[in-house]
């Protein structure tokens, strides 16, 4: 796929695939595969099982994508399939009622701050990826997705609230007690763009297999 495709907006890619041009739905693809996988890691499945979450996610959204309705947000509407397969495959668990809500510190420290040069804040590599993994395993489901879908995939409160059907501030007191659990060993040392990433090593091969499966339908 030259740079031109790759431009292209969801729209776009779904008249193209809609017209029978499946190639294109590659491009969904890879543009989406990390924010799936974070969805799935933090949701404490393994790097198998996540991947073959993703794989029904993608499989799941070509089968109706003719549903899509453009008045909605792509990337919204693909993790909410993501989700809904995550809670089908974990629904013989049951969900901890919320505790007591606690005072919202709206004046908090981001976990993740991007400000100043310290060329030592940036030598990242993988185990410092591990560690946040192991971090996060440790959490609260309930928690551990809000951070995901905040911090991790940039969505909104409001768009956070809806997948997740919770209250904004519901949100915004998950978040804040998520970052509290992670501050002490993660406070200003990682950005956003290094967690979880679903890199080239597994994009690769995890796109091709989901592509002749969709060749295939």
């Amino acid at each position: 796929m030259n740079l031109l495709v790759e431009s292209m907006s969801e729209q776009e890619i779904i008249e193209k695939v809609l017209g029978g041009e499946k190639q294109f739905y590659e491009i969904i693809i890879r543009r989406y595969n990390p924010y799936l996988y974070k969805v799935g890691r933090s949701y404490n499945y393994n790097h198998e099982d996540t991947q073959d979450l993703m794989q029904d996610t993608y499989i799941d959204a070509y089968k109706n994508l003719a549903q899509f309705e453009n008045k909605s947000n792509f990337k919204t509407w693909l993790i909410r399939i993501m989700l809904n397969n995550c809670y089908r495959k974990k629904e013989k668990f049951s969900y901890k009622n919320e505790f007591a809500m606690d005072n919202v510190n709206e004046n908090a420290q981001p976990v993740f701050n991007s400000s100043g040069n310290n060329t030592g804040k940036h030598i990242l590599n993988r185990e410092l990826g591990n560690v946040l993994e192991e971090s996060l395993a440790n959490i609260p489901e309930d928690y551990r997705l809000v951070f995901s879908l905040r911090e991790m995939n940039g969505l909104s409160v409001s768009e956070t609230a809806k997948l997740l059907t919770i209250s904004e501030s519901n949100v915004k007191v998950r978040l804040n007690r998520a970052k509290a659990m992670l501050r002490t060993e993660l406070e200003k040392l990682y950005t956003q763009e290094d967690l979880f990433e679903f890199n080239l090593k597994y994009c690769n091969p995890f796109t091709e297999r989901v592509m002749d499966m969709i060749n295939k339908l």
